[in-house]
């Protein structure tokens, strides 16, 4: 991977629970890494879902490789929420290709 085409900074996050002091567990997303990517627009959709019409926006980005990225975790990019749906090898143990799904 060319360090050039990786311009974005990207947030990548855990969802963990903490102790809130009173002996309950509180959902939260802590940060596990903050990487460079380049970042494509992928094909977006609208679809109707229970009478009002909803916005799928889609993004593809391409990283360094890591071993620790899952489906369960999520990247913020431009303070915008952005699940993984997919992780896709590129190369051996050159790059990953994030395919990452946000509402609004």
């Amino acid at each position: 991977m060319q360090a050039g085409n990786l311009d974005r900074q990207i947030v990548i996050q855990n969802y963990t629970t903490e102790d809130d002091g009173y002996g309950n567990e509180v959902p939260t997303w802590s940060v596990l890494a903050t990487v460079w990517a380049s970042v494509e627009q992928s094909d977006g959709r609208e679809f109707f879902a229970q009478a009002a019409i909803q916005n799928d926006r889609r993004l593809v980005m391409r990283i360094r490789w890591r071993d620790d990225l899952r489906t369960d975790q999520r990247v913020i990019y431009q303070e915008i929420e952005h699940n993984i749906i997919e992780i896709r090898e590129i190369g051996r143990n050159v790059g990953l290709e994030l395919h990452l799904t946000s509402d609004g």
